[in-house]
């Protein structure tokens, strides 16, 4: 079985596959040694290693780099967020994850939000039919076995007092949309109501991601929803960090 079989086949609805989401080789090599059965970076988390703000302002040949060393690193199949691809036209933004699949990466997260709004007040998300087209581009380019796991930010842009059932059914049309168009799996983080998770995930034809964080609802019940696969974002990063810096501070006030 290849790692791109592998991967997929490790996305089971009711049992999902936890990333602890990595930032470079050695957390990798960390996550591994750990027990996890497959690695997934975050993109904040390697943005802010290398000392960049998250929103593809790490540069992208960095950010290859960094992919291309987090795989050398690890004998599991490793997945690499890639924000919106570097791009906005559908076949510069397949280059660039041919790109990408060329470091031995198996697959990556793909978004829906405009890349360029992010920070700002209005933060806009491209339509369906951009964001298809985009996806579709990208199957084309790089086959059928690299897992595409299409991200929409309609949770994660909105306050989470906002999502309704509305909102989920909104993000169900994106979901079904991006199974057509070629995508291996639907992230949709910032949303933790079990009930509209649920309903995702009974909608959607793919598996389906959460991302947890602190507070969030536990694994147990979120796997009962349905959803395929839980990760962690930028989480463990920022747990690590606070730790170092915790350490630093004691023995700098010592």
């Amino acid at each position: 079985m290849s790692k791109y079989q592998s991967f997929a086949a490790l996305h089971v609805p009711g049992d999902p596959v936890i990333l602890f989401n990595v930032w470079d080789a050695g957390s990798a090599r960390a996550a591994e040694r750990a027990g996890a059965k497959a690695i997934a970076t975050g993109s904040a988390s390697v943005s802010t290693a290398h000392g960049f703000d998250d929103a593809e302002s790490l540069p992208l040949e960095l950010a290859l780099a960094n992919a291309r060393r987090t795989v050398g690193a690890v004998a599991l199949p490793v997945s690499v967020d890639f924000e919106g691809g570097y791009a906005v036209d559908p076949d510069a933004v397949a280059a660039n994850v041919e790109k990408l699949a060329a470091t031995g990466a198996i697959g990556c997260n793909f978004e829906d939000q405009v890349v360029a709004s992010h920070g700002t007040a209005a933060r806009v998300m491209h339509t369906i039919e951009d964001q298809s087209a985009r996806i579709a581009a990208i199957r084309w380019t790089v086959g059928p076995d690299f897992f595409l796991n299409a991200r929409t930010d309609i949770f994660l842009i909105a306050s989470g007092d906002t999502h309704d059932a509305t909102m989920a059914d909104q993000a169900i049309e994106r979901g079904k949309a991006y199974a057509d168009a070629g995508a291996s799996g639907f992230f949709v983080p910032g949303l933790a109501d079990l009930a509209l998770l649920e309903r995702v995930a009974k909608a959607v034809p793919l598996p389906v991601n959460f991302m947890a964080f602190p507070g969030a609802p536990e694994a147990k019940a979120v796997a009962e929803t349905g959803v395929a696969r839980i990760s962690h974002g930028p989480f463990p990063h920022m747990a690590a960090l606070k730790a170092f810096e915790d350490a630093a501070r004691a023995v700098f006030a010592g």
